[in-house]
């Protein structure tokens, strides 16, 4: 009988210890001294915007999808060789969610995209932070979840909060002279 967690994959227990943690912590950025978090979150925003830009829907949910199969191994190999229950500085969970924040953002309004294309970024990363920091909607539960599952799932919650959040604004900013006539204004 096997001491290892059914929800943990096998395959990252094949990888030496400096490749996981070269990879759980994102090369040098999981090892800042202060919010590892965030800085994860940060380079994640930036990934998203190099790789993620002008991708077709279709492989935007594949690259996702396999970054993020990617960070449930990672993570949970992580927190095994390092001892620890999602350690602060394995930062490849915050890393992968990212692009989930961004996901349609082309259908945000036109507005927003050709103007201030930047802003819709900031405005990601922002709300990634208060939702992965806050974990609120049960999001806290989330990393009870075996192995790295729980690890990598509530930064997934969380950017999708964010984008769910994005996409309610730029409805009520497309739609705001009917909602203006509605009450009157």
């Amino acid at each position: 009988m096997s001491n290892i967690d059914p929800g943990h994959p096998v395959w990252p227990r094949f990888l030496p210890t400096r490749a996981v943690l070269a990879l759980a912590l994102v090369g040098p950025v999981g090892r800042a001294k202060k919010a590892p978090g965030t800085w994860g979150s940060l380079a994640g925003a930036v990934y998203s915007v190099l790789v993620f830009y002008d991708l077709h829907p279709l492989s935007f949910a594949l690259l996702a999808l396999a970054g993020l199969w990617l960070a449930v191994g990672i993570c949970g190999e992580a927190e095994l060789r390092l001892g620890r229950r999602d350690p602060g500085c394995v930062v490849l969970d915050e890393f992968m969610a990212m692009p989930l924040c961004y996901i349609g953002w082309h259908y945000l309004p036109a507005e927003w995209v050709v103007r201030a294309p930047w802003a819709i970024f900031l405005a990601g990363f922002l709300l990634f932070r208060v939702f992965d920091i806050a974990k609120p909607f049960g999001i806290s539960r989330l990393q009870k979840l075996p192995a790295g599952w729980g690890v990598v799932v509530d930064d997934v919650a969380a950017a999708l909060a964010a984008c769910a959040v994005m996409h309610a604004a730029g409805a009520l900013f497309r739609h705001w002279d009917a909602i203006a006539w509605l009450f009157g204004a």
